[in-house]
């Protein structure tokens, strides 16, 4: 029976260090602030939007949202994010993503300060996974993989990794933190050969599947003595929430494994949190300086 990698843990020894930095700042008269920016009501980001709420508060962490309409003009979106720009009470943005199909991502992002980006949306912080830059800060469900395997100790330098998915969001800023530990990472996506990606995920000591493809790693996918970090979210046929991994499978033979739900997703928002604080505290020190 393979050891089972609950974000729960995780989440609840950050939120000890959170807090004390959240202290630290309210003596100084500083509140950590979350501006929320959300085009529409999609549901998937209503229901994060909900956790990030309750996370944030339950750390003494402000949150003011800016909720627009879905068909919410580019002018408007743009004038929004610069209003949280030019507010120096709010120290991180979140903007949910995808945004509607008539709205340029790309120019709207890019009007986001980077110092107030903490899920690195803006060209600026992903650049920053490419240099020793702390401008922004990194995906916060790619941190939180990061935080999961340092948690349980998993070693990382040296060892081969199968990631699969290479989105801007998870999969490729994720390989580019694990590279900075000197892991080997295998970057496999939809053009991959099926049975190539499956000899890599053999071949790993550690799969994180981020696909978005229910069931896509399965038995014949893995090996004793592995780690496997699930990040996917599907909808099963039963209606409930699974990830990329077909768990009853896969649990039997390797080592360790991560819930879904329970898992990367419990760290993501806590990951929120932090970014927040550390942008209040990188705020703080400017002024000082």
């Amino acid at each position: 029976m393979a050891v089972l990698l609950s974000g729960k843990p995780v989440a609840e020894h950050m939120c000890r260090d959170i807090r004390l930095r959240c202290e630290k700042l309210s003596r100084r008269g500083v509140t950590p602030t979350l501006g929320i920016v959300r085009v529409g009501r999609r549901e998937e980001d209503i229901a994060y939007e909900r956790g990030a709420i309750r996370r944030a508060e339950s750390l003494n962490i402000a949150v003011r949202r800016f909720l627009l309409p879905a068909d919410a003009s580019q002018q408007e979106l743009i004038q929004t994010l610069r209003t949280v720009n030019e507010d120096s009470s709010i120290h991180g943005c979140l903007l949910f993503r995808p945004l509607p199909p008539h709205l340029d991502t790309e120019a709207v992002t890019s009007v986001l300060a980077p110092e107030k980006d903490i899920d690195a949306i803006t060209t600026a912080s992903m650049g920053g996974l490419l240099t020793k830059s702390d401008i922004g800060f990194p995906p916060c469900t790619a941190t939180a993989c990061l935080e999961l395997l340092h948690y349980y100790d998993i070693p990382l330098k040296g060892k081969k990794i199968a990631m699969i998915g290479k989105s801007a969001t998870v999969g490729l800023p994720t390989a580019l933190l694990l590279m900075k530990e000197e892991a080997t990472v295998s970057v496999c996506h939809i053009f991959t050969d099926k049975e190539d990606t499956r000899s890599f995920c053999q071949d790993a000591d550690i799969i994180i599947s981020a696909a978005g493809c229910l069931d896509l790693i399965r038995a014949d996918y893995v090996r004793p003595g592995q780690v496997v970090v699930d990040v996917g979210v599907n909808i099963g046929p039963d209606g409930a929430m699974h990830g990329d991994v077909a768990f009853d499978e896969v649990e039997p033979i390797v080592s360790a494994i991560t819930p879904v739900p329970g898992g990367v997703g419990a760290v993501t928002s806590t990951v929120l949190a932090l970014h927040v604080a550390q942008a209040a505290c990188r705020s703080l020190e400017q002024r000082r300086s």
